[in-house]
């Protein structure tokens, strides 16, 4: 997708607001078979040939690019979800978006254990009901972090407390839901002359009636493991 300008320098921006240019139902859905436990398993374990459909956000700081990594955790219910994060409003980066729980890497960590470090500072996951599976494509957003999405099966039994400094609510969504791409949004704005495309998932979380917008860095990594898995 291309991407020319920031969209956290227009002025009172609203993602929300931006009309949806598309809905992408004319690609399959990943099938059910495809996210249980042993096909993720096989899956990262054989690869397919694939691409990341998206990479790289454009950039809009001076500042130096800081390795990160996010967990993708998929929770093995009956029905698999996503284990997700409403930001606080009060981050000084991506301020009250959904998220990935996760973070910049630390001096001598590896990615998968800065994004099981991460998800246990920000949401209290324990690793121990963690199963890292692998890893997906870097994703490079335009505040400069470069970030490795880890991705883990996790199993029922944890318990979870938010750090109220970073993380305003914890929410799953349905694995299917989002592997579905009828349930992927085009987003287009213009602003003086330039233009900018990005993918939401908007769900209505059934458990609260609250609307959660899935969009930006977050749904782009969640497009790149629909590619992944549905190649």
């Amino acid at each position: 997708m291309s991407t020319f300008i920031s969209l956290a320098k227009i002025p009172n921006f609203n993602p929300l607001a931006v009309p949806v240019k598309s809905w992408d139902t004319h690609l399959p859905a990943v099938p059910a078979h495809a996210l249980t436990q042993d096909a993720l398993l096989k899956r990262f374990a054989q690869p397919p040939t694939w691409q990341p459909e998206v990479r790289e956000e454009p950039a809009f700081t001076d500042r130096q690019p800081r390795d990160a990594a996010v967990l993708v955790a998929i929770v093995m219910r009956d029905e698999p979800t996503l284990l997700l994060t409403q930001r606080t409003d009060t981050l000084s980066t991506h301020s009250g978006q959904v998220a990935f729980a996760g973070g910049k890497v630390d001096a001598g960590e590896t990615v998968e254990q800065a994004a099981l470090r991460e998800a246990h500072e920000e949401v209290g996951l324990e690793s121990k009901h963690v199963q890292v599976l692998g890893s997906l494509p870097r994703y490079i957003t335009g505040t400069a972090f470069h970030i490795i999405p880890v991705v883990a099966t996790v199993q029922p039994g944890f318990t979870l407390q938010a750090n109220p400094a970073e993380v305003a609510d914890v929410f799953e969504v349905p694995l299917s839901f989002l592997m579905n791409p009828k349930h992927h949004a085009r987003h287009e704005f213009e602003f003086q002359g330039f233009q900018r495309e990005w993918f939401s998932m908007p769900w209505m979380d059934t458990n609260t009636g609250q609307n959660r917008f899935i969009w930006g860095a977050t749904a782009g990594m969640l497009r790149n493991l629909y590619r992944f898995l549905s190649a």
